[in-house]
């Protein structure tokens, strides 16, 4: 990686400005002052500016099992966030797809704004699976209306397809392409339902991880990361 381009991702400072460091000599490339913005950087090389070791920000790719109470949220002054739940979590850490508060499950976290991007943008319609407990039982009606779409209260566009299975004694499991407001919750109350509980399995191709307790996190795997195409 040129010198300029390294420390314009691992600072503060445009482009135009690394160059003016480099000229200013605060800049060192080992025990070598920087010479030249073009320099090419090998892997293990050390970059030091006004003597400070300069290293790129890690980029970090979690996956966070959430606990109802928590709200996905940078901060809130009333509620626990599910950021509180990182150790150490960077300031530019963010969700990648809401959960309401008293919804559980899946919820990933990245400083990868590209990546994040993908999966939140509708265009993408990336699938999310819940499964959730109602008050009474599903028909075929309910699952034909799912699967057709319907007006929400309020929205003037229909919803997408979505998926609604029985998995028995009113569990079902719901997926859903898009991320509207309390999207789930509101239409099965548009069929005359009430979601007792909700719980988020999947998003996209990355499932929950089943050795996680409510509140547990771990990093996703490069395979889970690449799943976000």
């Amino acid at each position: 990686m040129r010198l300029d381009k390294f420390l314009s991702h691992a600072t503060e400072y445009s482009r135009a400005q690394v160059k003016k460091l480099i000229r200013d000599k605060r800049v060192q490339i080992g025990d070598a002052i920087a010479r030249s913005a073009d320099y090419m950087l090998s892997e293990n090389e050390l970059v030091l500016l006004d003597g400070e070791q300069v290293s790129l920000p890690v980029t970090q790719y979690l996956m966070l099992y959430k606990p109802s109470g928590y709200v996905c949220a940078n901060s809130d002054s009333d509620n626990p966030t599910v950021l509180d739940l990182i150790v150490g979590a960077p300031e530019d850490l963010a969700i990648a797809g809401r959960l309401d508060k008293d919804t559980t499950g899946l919820v990933l976290l990245s400083n990868d704004g590209q990546w994040v991007h993908k999966i939140i943008s509708p265009r993408r319609e990336c699938e999310k699976t819940y499964h959730a407990l109602l008050d009474g039982p599903i028909t075929d009606e309910t699952v034909d209306r799912f699967k057709k779409g319907f007006f929400l209260k309020g929205d003037d566009k229909l919803t997408k397809p979505a998926i609604l299975e029985s998995l028995g004694d009113r569990h079902v499991s719901v997926v859903i392409c898009e991320g509207r407001y309390h999207q789930v919750k509101r239409m099965f109350a548009a069929c005359g339902l009430h979601v007792l509980t909700l719980h988020r399995i999947s998003v996209g191709e990355i499932t929950l991880d089943s050795a996680l307790e409510p509140g547990q996190y771990r990093a996703l795997t490069a395979a889970e990361v690449s799943s976000v195409l």
